[in-house]
């Protein structure tokens, strides 16, 4: 938690002026200047270490694990298989007879001779014949015509005409059967059926089973824990005293810190410088002091102001470190508005004045 701080303006007295006022330290030294110092509440940070999450269980899934196993499987079931086995035939010569049982005829056809006999074919004739004239001079020619009677002997033929000698008959004889074969196919091997019986077909397969089933795990998650500092009131301030200060310390003291270019870093050398000058300061008196950082003018303004806030809020830590209650001080920053030179912005100057005004400052305040 950051506190504010409110810081009333330093009254200053000198030991003259003190004569008749009210309220004031008695018994001054003369040259010397006080501050009113008004006792603040003090605090302490206590350290405590408080729980910000509690202890809880997970539960985490163990997946299960498989393993390759070999089965032997059977693919193909056993089976019979009939095969047909045809008969076996042999061939054999089969004789018969055919024929026979009968009677053969032979036909001994007639015989016949021969003779010539004379036929008359035409018989005797005779009768008138006309005959015409050669070298007839008649007009008519019926006069040049003359009649003949004319007999005609008989015609005769000589036909050959055939005589019997013998007549047709018939032979008789018996008919013999005659032998002869046939190819026979018998029946060597009858038909049958063969019985083989098929196995059965296996195989080997590989296949993942269960080796570990799933299981949870359940793993405590301790409480988290955090420590923490926090302020607490140790004693009530409020009471009001008076701090004879050196004079010049209320006034800003340049404290011999020169910071690098654009750097808030303390060094070495500028811890010491803390140490040998403003702690004994803290340590012996109830006072306050204000610490105030200074740049010179190269770079941007903005950027300038914020360097020297950090300038002074490093001295200020610094002596929070060393056990100074940062109640008691105060970090103010100004940048470049309080050159110690000339050498603003535009102003050609060397590093060694540049550096000057690289500086911190620190004065005494009422608190």
């Amino acid at each position: 938690m950051m506190k504010r701080l409110f810081f009333s303006t330093c009254m200053v007295f000198m030991s003259a002026s003190m004569i008749g006022a009210q309220n004031l330290p008695t018994n001054p030294n003369p040259g010397k200047c006080y501050v009113k110092c008004i006792t603040k509440d003090v605090f302490s940070d206590v350290t405590e270490t408080i729980e910000v999450h509690p202890a809880y269980q997970t539960l985490e899934v163990v997946p299960a694990t498989y393993k390759t196993v070999e089965e032997r499987v059977l693919v193909k079931e056993a089976s019979k298989r009939y095969t047909y086995v045809p008969a076996v035939y042999e061939t054999v010569d089969i004789s018969y007879s055919t024929g026979g049982g009968a009677e053969k005829f032979t036909v001994i056809p007639a015989q016949f001779g021969s003779r010539t006999q004379s036929y008359e074919a035409y018989p005797k004739t005779s009768g008138w014949e006309y005959k015409q004239l050669e070298d007839c001079q008649s007009l008519n020619k019926e006069d040049c015509v003359a009649a003949c009677y004319v007999e005609r002997p008989a015609q005769f033929q000589e036909v050959s005409i055939t005589t019997l000698v013998k007549d047709a008959s018939i032979t008789r004889a018996n008919i013999p059967a005659q032998t002869r074969t046939y190819k026979k196919q018998v029946l060597k091997t009858p038909a049958r059926t063969v019985e083989e019986v098929i196995p059965a077909v296996y195989s080997t397969i590989k296949r993942q089973v269960v080796d570990q089933p799933a299981r949870t795990v359940s793993t405590t998650v301790p409480a988290t824990t955090q420590t923490i500092t926090r302020t607490i009131l140790k004693s009530k301030g409020g009471i009001t005293s008076w701090e004879e200060i050196d004079c010049k310390l209320l006034d800003p003291n340049v404290l011999p810190i020169f910071y690098e270019l654009a750097s808030a870093r303390l060094t070495s050398e500028s811890k010491r410088t803390i140490d040998d000058t403003l702690l004994p300061i803290l340590n012996s008196k109830n006072v306050n002091i204000e610490i105030m950082s200074h740049t010179d003018s190269r770079g941007n303004d903005e950027y300038n102001m914020a360097l020297s806030q950090q300038r002074a809020n490093s001295v200020v830590n610094y002596l929070v470190s060393k056990g100074i209650s940062r109640s008691r001080l105060a970090a103010k920053g100004y940048g470049e508005t309080r050159l110690v030179n000339r050498c603003s912005n535009g102003v050609k100057c060397s590093e060694s004045e540049h550096k000057r005004n690289r500086r911190t400052e620190f004065r005494v305040i009422n608190n």
